[in-house]
């Protein structure tokens, strides 16, 4: 059971006190949210809908693509709607959900990058044998355990927050609710908690973000031995991956693996994890593949054929 708390709702300062400077950041929201979910969903239907994309590393594109939309839907809608109807709350048990779905996709977006990098080392390393290790059942159980990590990430962030009392002040100098900034407004002791959550999230990422050095560590060693066009497509692939790696990783961990204290700069970084991220991720991964952009061309020569057909 909860401690009681006073605070029934939660109020964001945003990114200016500004209305008409905030209203200007929220179209910038507004144009970038669309973008996130025209590219990705764009993805995930030209993946699915297409008979040559049926690869272990398509298969996992997908979903990344789809928890790419899923975790920037967390907070710009309402961060856009908030702003132009000018009234930037939240309610409580709202805020904890938010934090809950944040981490949850936060979390599986983790470790959905972790998998891939495995996928890259098996297909780079072990070529001979990557139709038996990446069969279809191993595919599905690793995007289940990327889930299920991120679900156990979540449950243990929130069930922490879930644990204090909230009895002022109300305002979150941020746009969306997160642990670390909630952990100011609790009214008691908040330094064993800010030790779990730093556990939680920061042995995750340090974990993960082990594993992803390792992996491209091996892959790198092992194309000494492969010719120059092996290794250029090769390398390629695997610099797509660190970029999305890199512009996900650094942000979240100078957010998540420092002691639980806010900083005005939290604000602008949560953007590149939550936003920027999702925006680069159709032009890094799959505008750049020569594979996924004929895929695309000939889905929408397909939906334009069979709509001269209906007229």
């Amino acid at each position: 059971m909860a401690p009681a708390s006073n605070v029934t709702e939660i109020i964001f300062l945003g990114f200016s006190q500004n209305r008409d400077m905030q209203k200007v950041i929220s179209v910038a929201f507004l144009l970038m949210y669309v973008a996130i979910v025209l590219g990705n969903g764009f993805i995930v239907v030209t993946i699915v809908a297409s008979k040559g994309l049926t690869s272990p590393m398509y298969f996992f594109l997908s979903y990344l693509s789809f928890v790419e939309i899923c975790y920037c839907s967390v907070t710009a809608p309402k961060f856009i709607l908030d702003s132009f109807l000018e009234r930037n709350v939240i309610s409580l048990n709202g805020c904890i959900t938010q934090i809950f779905f944040l981490h949850f996709f936060g979390g599986t977006e983790i470790f959905m990058l972790t998998v891939m990098a495995y996928d890259r080392y098996v297909a780079i390393c072990r070529p001979l044998h990557y139709t038996v290790i990446m069969n279809r059942r191993v595919c599905g159980l690793l995007v289940a355990a990327a889930w299920g990590g991120g679900l156990l990430h979540s449950v243990g962030q929130t069930f922490l927050i879930f644990q204090l009392p909230f009895c002022g002040p109300k305002v979150l100098d941020h746009y969306f609710c997160d642990v670390h900034p909630m952990l100011k407004l609790a009214c008691s002791d908040t330094f064993l908690i800010g030790v779990l959550i730093i556990t939680n999230g920061g042995s995750i990422s340090v974990i993960s973000f082990a594993v992803l050095l390792a992996s491209y560590v091996v892959i790198l060693l092992s194309l000494r031995g492969q010719t120059s066009e092996g290794r250029r497509k090769a390398l390629s692939t695997c610099a797509s991956h660190v970029a999305v790696v890199s512009l996900f990783f650094v942000p979240c961990s100078f957010v998540y693996m420092r002691p639980c204290a806010t900083l005005p700069a939290d604000k602008v970084v949560a953007v590149f994890y939550t936003v920027v991220t999702p925006l680069l991720n159709p032009v890094i991964y799959s505008f750049r593949n020569a594979d996924v952009k004929d895929a695309m061309r000939r889905l929408r020569r397909k939906a334009v054929w069979e709509e001269k057909e209906m007229i």
